[in-house]
């Protein structure tokens, strides 16, 4: 389904500037940048236009560009919202949208993709890996040359070592990412704070350098004050849990029942003083993160149905004081409150900082990316270099400059919010995010802003403007007491490479996430049955699978810059 919206010019100051033409493919992740970054250039058709960093993208001529768009059942596209008319006036482009349910967008995605007919430009895109083969996706990082604004996010923020993960086995990527200057908080655990407090836990101070086991040792101390048969009764299956504690411990676990991979993924890690990768799955420090999480589960700490209920039964649990510690994000938490879900009105949410272990007090969020835009070979193929080119730097304007990002995650200053002492004020009777809970509007549902097509990416400034006082909280207790974790180099294996590791992975990450819960629920004997998974292991392919990612990092590993 596609809608056309009509333009609405406005009048921008231009800069006299030349435009560098050709796109190379021998650039680096750094220092991709064109001989001019800003100006008025004329492109075919004596069609003029304005870019540069920090500076509005506006076309003097309208221009629309083809857009695939998920269309999010909470808050459903509105051909009439403000954000269409913000975008115009800035700038005098429109979107020609294909509209796609969010439920469908990966496999309308994908077919459009792979029959040749995609829109020029594909946002919400989480793993772009499955299109590069087919040759209708643009290697983007030949272009973003072009794009000042991005250049300007990767050199200021220095992104290098983060956008080695987009990298492919041809030293390219095909995704523009979105990037945030730093990590958020990510995945805690809420807890009942008015129960650790009669408990005589002091949270506040033990969370600034706590480990797993001091953790354990406070709900210990809750079990014992309250009496009840469990303290934590957890969603996800654990595994969102598992994942948080496994960075502490230096291995690899949690995938959910349903598929979600919190972290589990491919069981290895990557060893810098030996410049190699190592399976840790089967390691001593695996072998000692499953026995804590048995003596959480054994002893009754954990709720024995914690690996196999849905999401729905442990929050009831939590919101019914039956629990008294659920992991979630900060989201979540935020609409516990908005919502009133607790049904003791003295309960008391507080998300704490996680614990560290036996790696250190590391942060648990990991990379700076986000999901990101992919662009058609369409857009290449009918626009011609310099058009191209063009909407590249809108692209650039709208997802990379911080106007563009300002635009839309709030809307427009004296409509939707003001600036008030070089701080964002959402206007009182709009609801986002946890701010406004009593608002009567709602930024994303009645203007558009605020949406996860558009809204991500930007400086710790932008991000923490969308948090509420206890969100912020939360993050600076995050950045004072927690390293960030170094990111492991990628394994740029090529298609045939691929499909021979990923038979491996599949079938070897099952058994592992399989004995993972066994072992922890003691179905399976850590003492008795260990050898026993590790041979297992090993005949499911985990020394193959370790000896291929090394094999390939080696005759990679230039591109990479090691």
């Amino acid at each position: 389904m596609t809608k056309k919206m009509v333009a609405v010019l406005l009048t921008v100051s231009m800069v006299t500037g030349l435009m560098g033409c050709g796109a190379s493919s021998k650039n680096t992740l750094a220092d991709q940048t064109s001989d001019t970054q800003e100006g008025s250039t004329q492109a075919q058709g004596n069609e003029e236009y304005t870019f540069g960093a920090d500076k509005t993208f506006y076309s003097d001529e309208p221009v629309s560009y083809s857009m695939l768009f998920s269309d999010h059942e909470n808050y459903p596209y509105k051909e009439d919202w403000l954000l269409w008319q913000a975008i115009e006036e800035k700038t005098n482009v429109t979107f020609d949208l294909t509209l796609v349910a969010r439920t469908d967008y990966e496999d309308k995605k994908s077919a459009l993709v792979n029959s040749g007919s995609a829109p020029y430009i594909i946002p919400k895109t989480y793993d772009e890996a499955p299109y590069v083969a087919s040759g209708q996706i643009v290697p983007i990082s030949d272009w973003v040359q072009y794009m000042p604004n991005y250049q300007k996010c990767v050199q200021d923020w220095g992104m290098e070592e983060d956008l080695k993960q987009k990298l492919k086995d041809d030293g390219k990527y095909y995704v523009l990412p979105g990037m945030w200057e730093s990590q958020g908080g990510g995945y805690s655990m809420i807890i009942r704070k008015d129960i650790f407090d009669a408990a005589g836990v002091d949270v506040e101070t033990l969370e600034k350098n706590w480990t797993w086991e001091e953790f354990y040792d406070a709900l210990k101390q809750v079990k014992e004050y309250t009496g009840a048969p469990y303290v934590w009764s957890d969603q996800y299956q654990g595994s969102c849990a598992l994942n948080l504690a496994a960075v502490e411990y230096g291995v690899k676990a949690g995938r959910s029942s349903d598929g979600g991979d919190w972290g589990l993924q491919n069981a290895v890690k990557f060893d810098w003083d030996k410049m190699e990768f190592s399976f840790v799955d089967t390691s001593d420090k695996f072998k000692e993160f499953l026995s804590f999480f048995h003596k959480m589960y054994t002893e009754g700490i954990v709720d024995s149905e914690t690996y196999t209920q849905d999401i729905d039964a442990a929050r009831e649990k939590f919101f019914r004081g039956e629990s008294y510690v659920l992991t979630a994000n900060y989201q979540q938490l935020s609409d516990m409150i908005k919502n009133e879900k607790m049904q003791d009105e003295n309960a008391s949410l507080y998300m704490v900082t996680p614990p560290g272990g036996p790696m250190g007090n590391l942060r648990t969020e990991l990379s700076r990316l986000e999901n990101g835009i992919m662009i058609s070979q369409n857009a290449l193929d009918e626009l011609g270099e310099e058009g191209f080119i063009k909407m590249l730097r809108f692209v650039d304007w709208l997802w990379y400059s911080n106007e563009g990002q300002t635009l839309s995650l709030w809307g427009v200053e004296g409509t939707t919010y003001t600036v008030e002492d070089s701080k964002i004020v959402l206007n009182p009777d709009i609801y986002f995010n946890g701010i406004n809970p009593d608002g009567t509007k709602k930024l994303n549902i009645d203007y558009g802003f605020g949406g996860g097509v558009f809204a991500y990416g930007g400086t710790e400034e932008l991000r923490a403007s969308k948090m509420t006082e206890e969100e912020k909280n939360f993050t600076e207790r995050v950045n004072n007491n927690r390293e960030p974790q170094k990111i492991d180099p990628p394994i740029l294996a090529n298609e045939d490479e691929t499909e021979e590791m990923e038979l491996i992975r599949v079938p070897l990450t099952d058994y592992i996430n399989t004995m993972t819960l066994s072992f922890i629920t003691g179905t399976a004997d850590l003492d008795a049955d260990w050898d026993e998974y590790v041979k297992n292991c090993e005949s499911k392919g985990s020394t193959k699978y370790i000896e291929k990612a090394n094999e390939i990092f080696s005759k990679t590993k230039s591109i990479l810059g090691y």
